[in-house]
């Protein structure tokens, strides 16, 4: 059920479509793409893959061939894949984007400093990342970003450390080593990546 056995799952009772996802990490691969990982998500069927570390536009350049990719995979093993950031009704996850972001100061020492700095900027202006963080300005991820299911609420802007239920989080070990990146856990699993990365940089760096 929700919430279930599926998340990061092994067993053919657990988990569905690793061919997909192995052939998808190879492809990648095999194109240059800079794919770091997979899991299994909390869905039955349901997976991540990350991309990344990049920089600026070849983060979206990456993104969008990845998800080519993964489309032209899934048509040989007979699959439909969906990017649809709330696929089933109910009691389920659904699925974002999360964007890793720092700059160079944020990954230096002292850097909680500018970590911190960045989400204060980012706190003022959550409603036009939210409407550039799905293709229908927001309505998509009115179903995903609920408050529950590992979300904050759509309508809220919160952050804090290790927790998956606010909007930016910052990882555990980033918070004890004082420098590194922040996580936006908002931008949905249909976004345009040109655009979650415009409006991240145009609040944090761009003073707009």
């Amino acid at each position: 059920g929700p919430q279930g056995p599926y998340y990061c799952g092994v067993g053919a009772n657990k988990v569905y479509g690793r061919d997909v996802v192995e052939a998808h990490y190879r492809c990648c691969l095999y194109a240059g793409i800079r794919i770091s990982g997979t899991n299994a998500e909390v869905m039955p069927a349901q997976w991540e893959f990350q991309v990344g570390p990049t920089e600026g536009i070849d983060m979206g350049d990456d993104l969008w061939v990845a998800r080519y990719l993964l489309e032209r995979v899934a048509e040989d093993f007979g699959v439909v894949v969906s990017f649809d950031p709330k696929p089933m009704k109910g009691d389920w996850n659904g699925a974002g984007a999360h964007c890793n972001y720092s700059t160079k100061a944020m990954r230096e020492k002292g850097g909680m400093e500018h970590i911190e700095k960045a989400i204060d900027k980012l706190s003022k202006h959550h409603i036009r990342h939210i409407k550039e963080y799905d293709p229908n300005e927001g309505k998509d991820n009115e179903r995903r970003l609920t408050g529950c299911h590992e979300t904050s609420s759509i309508h809220d802007f919160s952050s804090g450390v290790a927790n998956r239920g606010c909007s930016i989080r910052i990882p555990r070990e980033i918070s004890a080593q004082g420098y590194g990146y922040l996580e936006d856990r908002r931008p949905s699993s249909n976004c345009d990546p040109y655009s979650v990365t415009m409006v991240i940089v145009k609040t944090t760096c761009l003073e707009d």
